[in-house]
């Protein structure tokens, strides 16, 4: 077992190797994202007060999260967990490590999918046009315009946990513009050192 944090821009893989990682090692991807609109329709206490705050437009408090998270990990998973798109501030990597400690888990790697930038604007580009071509939708931030505003805010708040992260001698990389199966045994041989 093993619980993880997937750090990288948008467009960097992150979500493809944690798909992966549950398949192969019975991990759970805890994507905030996605637990944010399964809380927000699930009429639970803290799904209400998701959902009142979306409605409102404002962004949904750390606290919040943390507590969507802490209910996942109560919940327990076999091969550990995925940490994706969370932490994204230092202030949520120390809430992370209090609950973690709390729960009497530990993070056991943070691992950086590191790309170039130019190369991401391009992986973006070509999803949309797939889409396009494959008749489903393109999602409204596969644009070249709107990918740049969401790197620039990734380095400007994310980033600095490269160096949190390394720190406490928890983080490997990875090169993230590798195949996919390159990536993934990347990963497998971080994991399994662990």
């Amino acid at each position: 077992m093993a619980n993880i944090i997937l750090l990288g821009p948008p467009g960097a893989g992150k979500g493809t190797q944690a798909k992966r990682l549950e398949e192969g090692r019975g991990m759970v991807q805890l994507s905030t994202g996605d637990m944010l609109r399964e809380a927000k329709t699930s009429g639970t206490e803290m799904g209400l007060k998701v959902a009142e705050v979306m409605e409102r437009g404002a962004l949904v408090t750390d606290e919040i999260v943390i507590g969507l998270i802490e209910e996942k990990l109560t919940k327990g998973a076999p091969g550990g967990f995925i940490f994706d798109g969370f932490p994204r501030t230092l202030k949520q990597a120390d809430a992370l490590a209090v609950l973690l400690e709390k729960k009497g888990l530990t993070l056991d790697a943070v691992i950086e999918l590191v790309v170039d930038d130019a190369a991401l604007v391009g992986r973006i580009v070509k999803r949309a046009e797939e889409a396009r071509a494959s008749g489903q939708p393109v999602r409204r931030d596969d644009t070249p315009e709107v990918f740049e505003v969401r790197l620039r805010e990734y380095y400007k708040n994310t980033a600095p946990l490269t160096g949190y992260y390394y720190a406490k001698g928890n983080l490997a990389t990875v090169d993230g513009l590798a195949d996919m199966d390159s990536v993934s045994a990347d990963i497998a041989k971080i994991l399994d050192k662990r």
